[in-house]
């Protein structure tokens, strides 16, 4: 796979993708945030995983009220690797050279949709940025401001060191590239095989996906603007060190893996 022509921005068709399983209270933020990007040139496809509640009435609710287009998939097979997978695909068959995928539970900045814009359009093949800790749901304790930054850090440090990260068949950097902040191009992702139709206790669907990129393709970028701010929901229902032991090799294997409320 040769490295990719840069692009006219106008010639990156644009798509973004969000997986949501059971998301009704929250998924309208996320919409909100969507809907204020300053690059709005683009197609909006939510996958309901499946949800026994009514996350596709406040998609429709808040898509309306915000005037963004959206369509709605259905993937029964629950897992976030399978509703990702769903919903690319999806894109790619009705025209998307280019995908951005995040989280029913995060916030995109702005910019963020711009910015990944500007990366496709310079030949990027896969694109990644910061994530932060959203605010808005619940006061973040004075030690969670001071070490979650740090902590991000590690993992993105330790991440490349990871002998699973490391093979001479790989041929782009090692990108930790955090599910709720990814994109992909159509081409790459067709090539790589995308993401693994799994559930998110079986495999981190998102780290798979980066090293199956790296063997087509050696454009893996980083872009300090692409940010969102995720939930720490996780990180309250698990404690700090379950948290990462979570996130490093499923290390901790909670009761309740789809954690739904802030405590």
């Amino acid at each position: 796979m040769t490295g990719p022509a840069p692009l006219g921005a106008g010639d990156v068709r644009l798509w973004v993708v969000v997986p949501a399983f059971d998301e009704e209270a929250g998924i309208a933020r996320t919409i909100a945030a969507l809907a204020a990007q300053h690059d709005r040139d683009f197609r909006l496809v939510v996958v309901d995983n499946a949800s026994t509640d009514g996350t596709v009435l406040a998609v429709e609710s808040a898509c309306a009220a915000y005037g963004l287009g959206v369509t709605i998939v259905t993937e029964r097979r629950k897992g976030t690797g399978a509703a990702s997978d769903t919903g690319v695909r999806h894109a790619i068959a009705h025209g998307a050279t280019h995908v951005l995928r995040t989280d029913a539970d995060t916030l995109p900045t702005p910019r963020w949709t711009a910015v990944g814009r500007r990366a496709f359009a310079a030949g990027a093949d896969l694109v990644t940025g910061p994530m932060r800790a959203r605010t808005d749901e619940v006061r973040l304790r004075p030690w969670e401001r001071v070490v979650l930054p740090g902590v991000i850090g590690f993992c993105q440090a330790f991440g490349r060191f990871r002998p699973s990260n490391r093979s001479p068949e790989l041929l782009g950097p090692y990108r930790m590239s955090p599910g709720c902040n990814l994109g992909v191009s159509a081409r790459a992702y067709e090539a790589s095989g995308g993401f693994p139709r799994t559930a998110i206790e079986e495999v981190h669907e998102d780290r798979e996906l980066v090293n199956r990129v790296r063997r087509v393709s050696s454009r893996l970028e980083h872009h300090r603007g692409l940010v969102v701010h995720a939930s720490v929901r996780r990180l309250r229902a698990y404690g700090l060190r379950n948290t990462l032991r979570w996130y490093l090799d499923h290390g901790h294997r909670p009761d309740v893996v789809d954690v739904r409320v802030v405590a």
